[in-house]
């Protein structure tokens, strides 16, 4: 199914778009059902993706990337998405909270030495935030650095349902902690290497949904660091994150749009083929309606989508627009997919049926990257409440 949004494409936008969907059709859709049982990230896939220039979308030609506008690249992880969200949320996460910190605060030297392995896809990015007492509250986190006699940062504690962390491809993840250095506080993000000594991480976390998305919690004990693995200013961490984070809302949208789109058209294709009471379900009224709203507010949200991605390819201000996009889209996909998997009847609570996985894959849409209460404060703040 496609829209109108699609011909607003540059040519190079379209031609990663198009890509996306060769690449979303050949090597993730035949696939994405076993991976989904199997609860297996397959990580052999991000290589690939990085030998055809889709690991570095957001990052300049000359840092090694493919310099690719917000607007072409929402287009492209719409295609992954709709074959499957557990590959999509891996791409998107890796694309914006677990690049775009040493894109726009590394210094040369930290971009060299780590961005162009992401780039490359030899390395799978990741962003440590949330804590087991830690979500929305961004500031309550309580891991910490401190700032040692010889120069040295000590860091400590923990962080929960960190994605791309843990996999055998994995970087490292950028991780947010609380600052001591001297009589200076604040929040200072840090790239801690896998195998560096003391930074461990868990089994992979088992939820309802993004079964082949590897997330994990992870523990640092007394794990030293040097000013090389400090991204940015070790005060002013938390406000470079949620400059990367307002990306990460558009790219998670993206996500929600991009489900909201393949359980339409399961929908749809199951209606027109499921016959009851002599006639295909897409000719009763109830049916029609229930797939005539979703088409309507797909438009809606994927328009407002692409409207925070094109302000942010402009350089002007967009995290209320990225605020409302992710809250819109999020909230139709959980309440998309319910409705397909109604339409599906008994049918599309069966593993067999694609939708099901869509429908599990829907909620956690709501939760990642600021909830939909988060939004609406975000939101709110913006009109001046």
């Amino acid at each position: 199914m496609t829209t109108a949004i699609a011909t607003d494409l540059s040519h190079e936008e379209a031609a990663v778009r198009d890509l996306c969907r060769d690449f979303a059709a050949a090597e993730i859709a035949p696939h994405a059902a076993q991976w989904w049982l199997e609860e297996r990230c397959p990580t052999e896939l991000f290589p690939r993706m990085g030998e055809l220039g889709l690991m570095g979308l957001l990052v300049p030609e000359e840092e090694g990337g493919a310099g690719l506008s917000t607007v072409g690249t929402v287009a492209g992880l719409m295609e992954i998405g709709k074959a499957d969200q557990s590959i999509a949320a891996a791409w998107q996460a890796h694309l914006s909270i677990g690049s775009l910190p040493i894109l726009l605060f590394g210094s040369p030297a930290q971009r060299e030495r780590w961005l162009r392995p992401l780039v490359s896809g030899e390395r799978l990015g990741s962003f440590a935030l949330t804590e087991p007492g830690a979500g929305s509250d961004a500031a309550g986190i309580r891991t910490t650095a401190v700032r040692q006699d010889d120069g040295s940062w000590l860091l400590n504690g923990s962080k929960t349902f960190i994605s791309n962390a843990g996999t055998d491809i994995s970087l490292g993840p950028v991780v947010l902690a609380r600052t001591v250095d001297g009589e200076t506080e604040g929040f200072g993000a840090f790239l801690v290497e896998r195998d560096t000594p003391g930074y461990t991480t868990g089994p992979k976390l088992r939820g309802i949904g993004w079964h082949a998305l590897d997330s994990r919690e992870l523990t640092f004990e007394d794990v030293r660091l040097t000013d090389e693995h400090v991204i940015g200013d070790s005060a002013r961490g938390l406000s470079q994150f949620l400059a990367a984070l307002a990306v990460g809302r558009i790219t998670v949208a993206t996500l929600a749009i991009s489900l909201t789109a393949a359980v339409l058209e399961l929908a749809l294709d199951y209606a027109k083929q499921r016959q009851q009471f002599g006639r295909p379900l897409s000719k009763f009224q109830a049916i029609q309606f229930k797939l005539a709203d979703m088409a309507t507010e797909l438009e809606a949200a994927q328009l407002l989508v692409y409207h925070a991605a094109r302000l942010r390819d402009a350089g002007r201000p967009f995290d209320k627009e990225a605020a409302m996009a992710k809250l819109l889209a999020s909230e139709l996909a959980v309440r998309s997919a319910s409705e397909a998997v109604q339409i599906h009847g008994g049918y599309g609570t069966m593993y067999e049926y694609p939708v099901s996985r869509f429908y599990c894959d829907a909620k956690v849409l709501e939760i990642g990257e600021g909830t939909s209460e988060i939004q609406r404060i975000v939101i709110a703040r913006h009109l001046g409440c």
